[in-house]
């Protein structure tokens, strides 16, 4: 037996030192674990504020497209408007209503002239003379062209300004064409603001499903880690019962021969049985606090 004690001091030392590597293995991984489980609710957290901005963003959109829907009745009543007026003017205009039906049935090839069209003639003759266009003989022709537009543009205006009705048919028109600006206005706000907020939807489930991936990730993390540091402990408790066994060769060794009623052998017989204690635990699959194995490791 005195042969056999160096040896198992050696082998107690291997165990102990195995023991050691495995409980550092462990709480490496545990570690490791609690960091990705703080990188996962992160990731958790993130993606539940992501789903509740979505959710407003659809909120937004929903009530901009309803808002689109009424802008653009409104704007349809507007436009209604606009053609309204612009049959009134049509039917005060000086233009004689047989002569506009011939032009009709004529393919409009004698349209008569309005004020608008005459000032843009107008405007267009005179842009002509600046840039030298008429000149010579055809300069004299085109000015007197000129003239008679801007006379019978006068004549048409002067009868137009005495005409009550017409004068306030045309600013109802322009009433009503500033109102269907405005209507339409309210249909490109509208509807820019639905797409916006589909736009920003789209982007933050995007986002979303990014972090759900590395959410899910982290998670696989978890696992791992916990899977190999459950592998590690295990190990350790394995190289504890090894190191147990080895201590009780050992006591039982140095035990032999002692008289335990005289008291002789009582010394650290509380720690020893506090040790068994411990062992009987561990056997038995009860959970052990890291003190306790601590303890068994130091072998009481």
């Amino acid at each position: 037996m005195e042969e056999i004690l160096p040896k198992l001091e050696e082998l107690r030392k291997i165990v102990d030192k195995k023991a050691t590597s495995n409980r550092d293995v462990r709480d490496e991984l545990n570690e490791k674990m609690r960091g990705f489980i703080g990188t996962r609710n992160s990731y958790n957290s993130q993606v539940r504020e992501l789903i509740s901005e979505v959710q407003r963003q659809k909120v937004i959109r929903d009530d901009a497209n309803a808002a689109v829907r009424t802008a653009k009745n409104d704007r349809s009543e507007k436009n209604q408007l606009v053609r309204d007026a612009k049959d009134v003017i049509r039917e005060l205009s000086p233009e004689s209503n047989q002569e506009q039906g011939r032009n009709d049935r004529r393919g409009r090839r004698n349209k008569e002239d309005t004020p608008a069209s005459l000032r843009r003639k107008i405007q267009i003759l005179e842009n002509e003379f600046e840039m030298g266009k008429h000149v010579g003989s055809n300069e004299d022709k085109a000015m007197d062209r000129l003239k008679r537009m801007k006379r019978k543009l006068r004549d048409m205006s002067e009868k137009e300004d005495s005409n009550v009705e017409l004068k306030e048919a045309r600013e109802a028109l322009r009433a009503a064409i500033e109102a269907q600006e405005i209507s339409h206005q309210a249909v490109t706000e509208a509807a820019s603001s639905a797409q916006e907020a589909h736009d920003l939807m789209l982007k933050l489930s995007e986002e979303v499903d990014r972090l759900r991936e590395q959410a899910d990730s982290s998670q696989a993390e978890v696992r791992r880690a916990k899977r190999e540091a459950d592998q590690a402990h295990q190990s350790y408790i394995v190289s504890l019962r090894c190191l147990h066994s080895i201590l009780d060769i050992v006591r039982a060794h140095n035990n032999r021969g002692k008289d335990t009623d005289s008291g002789q052998g009582g010394k650290g017989a509380p720690a020893r049985v506090e040790v068994q204690d411990l062992m009987s635990k561990l056997m038995s699959g009860e959970t052990l606090s890291t003190d306790e194995l601590m303890a068994l490791q130091r072998g009481g």
